[in-house]
C-alpha cells in the first residue's frame, strides 16, 4: 500500500514540504474572495483536483489522459478565477511521467499553452493580485517548460539504465550455461573413455587372474596408466579452465559506457603476458565492479581505464569525471568497493582511493609469475 505522501512530485529539486505549501496556497487564494460561493466552488474543485490527479498515478490508458483533462480545465479555473497558478506545476511534473513521446509532446503543448494563455488574462483581469506575486509566477513558467523534459529524460535514462542491467543478467545467465555446457564436453571428453577403458581393462583382469597372471598384471599397470593420465587430463583441464580475460572484459565495458553514453578511454594493453590466470580473472572482476559503479552513482561523462603488467604487479587504474564520493565511509561501506577489497585480499592485493574533480581506484595485484618445470 502506497503512502499518502506518494502524491507528491519526487526528485524535482524541491522539498516535499514545498509542495504540502502548493497545496495548502489555493484555500489562501480561496478564502480571500467575499462570496461564500466562491469559496464553496473554490474547495470543491481543490478536491476535485487532487482527486484526479491521485487516479491518474494509479490509471491506465485512456482514463489517464481524461483524469489530466480534468486537471487542466481546474488549473486553469483556479488561475482565472482566484490568481492561484501553481496547480499548473503539480501537472508539469506529472506530464514528464507519460512514457510515450507522442502523448507527452502533445500534452506538454496543450498545458504550457492554456497555461500562459490563463496567466496572460489573469493579468488584465487581476492585476493587484498578479503583479503582487509576479516573481513566483514567473518561477512557475520556467517550471512549467522545464520541469516536463526534466522528468521524462530522468525517467527515460532509469528506463535505460533497467534494460542495460537486465541484459547484462541475461548475458551473464547465457555464459554461465555455455560455460557449464563445455565443462560437461571436456568432462565427457576427457573422463568418459578413460573410464570406459578402465571399465573394459578391470573386467578383463578378472578373467584374466585366474588363467593368465601375467596378463592381468599387465591389464592393471595398464588401468593404473589410464587413471594417472585422466587424473593429470581433468588437472590440466581445470588449470586452463576459462575465466574471465581482460581483454574480454574491456569489449564488456567497452559496450557498457556506450549504452550509458559515458566516453571510454583506454590506455595500456589488456593482452597480458606472464600474468596467472588467477590474477588476470580477480582482477578483471573488480574492473567489472568498479566500472559498474561508475555507471551506477558517479553521473559521469568519461570513464577511464588504464592497465599496467609491470614487473612486479599488475596494476589498474578507473577514473571518472562524475560527483566522486564525499564521505570516506561511505566509500568504505558501499558502491562496491567492499566487494572489491575482498577479492584482493584474496590475492594480496591492493586497493587506493583518490579523490579529485572525480574519483579515481588504483587497484594493484601482485604479478606472481608461473613456474614451469
Amino acid at each position: 500500500m502506497q503512502s499518502w505522501y506518494n502524491i507528491f512530485p519526487k526528485n524535482t529539486g524541491l522539498s516535499i514540504y514545498v509542495w504540502i505549501i502548493f497545496c495548502l496556497l489555493p484555500f489562501y487564494f480561496i478564502f480571500k474572495t467575499s462570496s461564500m460561493l466562491e469559496i464553496v466552488f473554490g474547495i470543491i474543485m481543490i478536491l476535485l483536483f487532487f482527486g484526479s490527479y491521485r487516479l491518474s498515478f494509479i490509471s491506465n490508458g485512456r482514463f489517464v489522459y481524461l483524469w489530466i483533462g480534468i486537471e487542466m480545465a481546474i488549473s486553469i479555473g483556479m488561475t482565472l478565477f482566484y490568481g492561484y497558478v501553481y496547480f499548473a506545476l503539480f501537472l508539469a511534473f506529472f506530464i514528464g511521467n507519460i512514457q510515450s513521446r507522442v502523448g507527452f509532446f502533445v500534452l506538454y503543448t496543450v498545458h504550457l499553452l492554456t497555461t500562459i494563455i490563463a496567466v496572460t488574462i489573469s493579468f488584465f483581469t487581476k492585476n493587484e493580485l498578479f503583479f503582487s506575486q509576479f516573481p513566483f509566477i514567473a518561477l512557475s513558467i520556467i517550471g512549467v517548460i522545464l520541469m516536463p523534459f526534466n522528468t521524462y529524460n530522468r525517467n527515460k535514462h532509469e528506463r535505460l539504465e533497467h534494460q542495460l542491467e537486465d541484459a547484462n543478467k541475461t548475458i551473464s545467465k547465457l555464459m554461465v550455461i555455455e560455460e557449464r555446457q563445455r565443462i560437461a564436453r571436456d568432462l565427457h571428453d576427457t573422463l568418459g573413455q578413460k573410464l570406459s577403458l578402465i571399465g573394459l581393462k578391470s573386467d578383463l583382469a578378472r578373467k584374466l587372474i585366474d588363467v593368465n597372471v601375467d596378463g592381468a598384471k599387465a591389464e592393471i599397470m595398464d588401468i593404473n596408466q589410464t587413471a594417472r593420465t585422466a587424473l593429470k587430463e581433468v588437472r590440466e583441464m581445470v588449470s586452463d579452465m576459462r575465466g574471465i580475460k581482460l581483454e574480454d572484459e574491456i569489449i564488456h565495458i567497452k559496450q557498457i559506457l556506450k549504452a550509458a553514453e559515458m566516453d571510454f578511454i583506454f590506455e595500456g594493453d589488456a593482452k597480458l603476458n606472464g600474468t596467472p590466470l588467477l590474477i588476470e580473472n580477480v582482477a578483471s572482476m573488480c574492473l567489472k565492479e568498479a566500472v559498474t559503479n561508475v555507471v551506477k552513482h558517479s553521473k559521469a561523462t568519461m570513464c577511464k581505464v588504464s592497465i599496467q603488467e609491470l614487473s612486479g604487479e599488475l596494476r589498474i587504474v578507473i577514473e571518472d569525471d562524475g560527483i566522486g564520493i564525499s564521505n570516506r565511509n561511505d566509500l568504505q561501506k558501499g558502491h562496491g568497493i567492499q566487494g572489491i577489497k575482498e577479492r584482493l585480499e584474496f590475492v594480496n592485493g591492493t586497493l587506493d582511493f583518490i579523490q579529485s574533480k572525480g574519483t579515481t581506484l588504483e587497484i594493484n595485484v601482485p604479478n606472481v609469475i608461473k613456474q614451469t618445470k
